[in-house]
């Protein structure tokens, strides 16, 4: 099986399905396409795959005329009928690993996609685990369900976890030039599916491990949510004592050494790091170990929404005004700036205490024309409003809460009557920067 599956990787007669067609799946899909295989795409989202079909993209960053191509080269075909599992080569894993409300691991798009694999796996077949998740899942998750089929892995299938590294609207990094970090069940899978990633990736990092893979993503991840806690705890703080941390930031950058930049927000936002520690510190609880530094970054993170809302909150009262029955526009609803994706993005919580409190809020982002059903938000149903003179000045506050290059900062400063800019957009204004409050 191994030599006969390595062939055609090796020819790339191979056909590649990947399964989850958002913003992890879609761009691997358009890699191993460049790469010249044939692929299948996999969604339980029906009208994803008939949007496809009808040549169009829901991705901002792909364009609709790149779905054409691959659909009419036949190099791509988009379906929701997971009774073809057993067509494709190779299987790629790309579903979502949300938290639970407890911030335990929620692993049902995993568990329910290798139950739809298990019962049409054949022999010959490479499954590979791309989902974010805890050192383990793959052997003692993914593995159990598969082995329903009666078939032995490393011998009738292969498996593998290769995490992804997707960052969503970079045109210096598409998924094809991000390094693979790739790590088999056993020898022979590890080798299958470094050689098949080898072929559309500019490189591949082997390790000896799914295991080492898995923490080698969470890792990643709890990096960068660390130091982004850290400035936002400065942020805090400087505030505090009259100092804009945005300066600071920018003289510490200047050492050649020692020093990367992180920079604060209204708080987390995006797929991986606001999630991916979490399933770090569950897999410690296990072990009897507690990962305070972790659990406190996330609690600092978590926290910067309220902290926004407060200094709003104080900004109005300097106007004379209460946070109660003003006229609140929010812009920027992606999770950064110019991308259309919203997956955890802090605009969400603000909007949220904001209603609580008894605001009226609207938002703009050209990215996101109407605000789409959130897992923690599902009763949030709005449209962007129009970003013209009269709506900024009919406003009682304007919360920068994404810094989209799309903005003209000017424009908003002067037709505004108070703007709250949690991004340091408005750096550049020249004019009417009384009219600015940094949260």
């Amino acid at each position: 099986m191994y030599g006969n599956l390595l062939n055609k990787v090796e020819n790339q007669s191979a056909v590649v399905g990947v399964i989850g067609l958002g913003y992890v799946g879609l761009p691997l899909i358009s890699a191993f396409v460049r790469a010249g295989y044939r692929t299948m795409g996999f969604d339980i989202d029906q009208s994803k795959i008939d949007m496809l079909k009808a040549g169009k993209s829901y991705i901002g960053h792909f364009s609709s005329e790149w779905v054409q191509s691959c659909m009419s080269e036949g190099r791509f075909e988009p379906t929701a009928d997971m009774g073809r599992l057993k067509e494709p080569d190779c299987i790629l894993i790309c579903v979502p690993t949300p938290l639970t409300e407890n911030r335990e691991p929620d692993l049902s798009c995993v568990t329910g996609t290798a139950e739809q694999i298990a019962p049409r796996l054949r022999a010959g077949q490479l499954v590979v685990l791309e989902s974010t998740t805890y050192p383990g899942t793959t052997r003692d998750v993914v593995l159990p369900i598969l082995a329903k089929s009666g078939l032995k892995v490393g011998q009738d299938f292969f498996l593998a976890f290769s995490p992804e590294r997707e960052d969503p609207g970079n045109p210096d990094y598409s998924a094809s030039g991000i390094p693979k970090v790739v790590g088999g069940y056993d020898a022979q899978s590890g080798d299958l599916a470094l050689r098949l990633y080898s072929k559309a990736v500019v490189k591949t990092v082997p390790v000896s491990s799914c295991e080492v893979a898995e923490a080698c993503k969470i890792l990643e991840n709890t990096y960068r949510a660390v130091n982004i806690a850290l400035v936002n705890e400065l942020k805090v703080l400087y505030d505090r004592m009259g100092i804009d941390v945005w300066e600071v930031i920018d003289a510490a950058k200047t050492k050649p050494f020692g020093f990367q930049a992180f920079y604060p927000g209204p708080g987390l936002g995006g797929h991986c790091i606001p999630i991916d520690p979490f399933y770090l510190t569950w897999i410690a609880r296990k072990y009897g170990l507690n990962t305070r530094f972790i659990e406190l970054a996330g609690e600092i993170n978590t926290s910067m929404p309220h902290y926004v809302i407060e200094r709003l909150g104080e900004a109005l009262n300097d106007h004379q005004k209460s946070i109660k029955g003003s006229k609140v526009m929010i812009l920027g609803m992606a999770y950064k700036k110019d991308v259309d994706d919203p997956r955890e993005s802090p605009g969400f919580e603000l909007i949220e205490l904001l209603l609580k409190k008894g605001a009226i809020v609207t938002y703009n982002d050209p990215h996101i024309p109407v605000l789409p059903r959130m897992r923690h938000y599902p009763n949030l149903k709005m449209a962007s409003e129009e970003l013209s003179a009269a709506n900024l000045a009919a406003k009682d506050c304007v919360l920068i809460a994404t810094d989209h290059s799309a903005y003209d900062y000017q424009f908003i400063v002067d037709n505004a009557r108070l703007v709250i800019d949690t991004r340091n957009a408005t750096k550049g204004v020249a004019s009417n920067r009384d009219r600015i409050r940094k949260a």
